[in-house]
């Protein structure tokens, strides 16, 4: 079975008015450019009178090697988006305006992601040995990728709120 390490948890909050279809596309984007492959597993829509309330689950994953894999686990949560009407520089704009908007992001590196390592008592136990003395300092950096990849997509998604919100 492949090992899976969690390296990094991480949360983008970002409560005020923005359009949530650029920034579905541009998350989404971001990470097919970085070539993962996305899938959305959970779109859940539940109502409110004029306001919605949205939960979303991606998982994206990339092959690094033959053996490491990176997996990260995205979960959006909006509550009370609404469609609101705003003016930015004279022109009247559609946009949204949501109570709170969160991704919650977990970033995990999968080693011996094709189960290859598992076969039989005698590859696991070099397996082991691969793990302990043949490659620490690779999986060091592919954990260090890991955080990077987190981290560069908070900053982004968080950029790209303020400047929304901005207008």
């Amino acid at each position: 079975m492949a090992e899976k390490d969690l390296i990094l948890k991480e949360k983008v909050k970002y409560v005020g008015y923005g359009k949530f279809s650029d920034a579905y596309s541009y998350a989404h984007d971001w990470l097919r450019q970085e070539q993962y492959t996305v899938v959305e597993e959970q779109y859940t829509e539940k109502v409110k009178g004029s306001s919605k309330d949205l939960d979303i689950v991606w998982k994206a994953t990339k092959k690094i090697t033959d053996y490491f894999k990176i997996e990260l686990d995205l979960k959006w949560k909006i509550l009370g988006m609404e469609d609101v009407e705003v003016e930015i520089d004279g022109k009247k704009k559609k946009m949204n305006k949501w109570t709170e908007l969160a991704i919650d992001i977990k970033g995990t590196l999968v080693k011996d992601y094709k189960n290859e390592w598992n076969k039989s008592a005698t590859t696991k136990f070099f397996k082991e040995i691969y793990n302990k003395f043949v490659i620490p300092s690779r999986t060091e950096q592919m954990k260090d990728k890991v955080e990077d990849i987190v981290q560069n997509f908070k900053e982004e998604m968080k950029a790209l709120f303020e400047l929304s919100g901005k207008k």
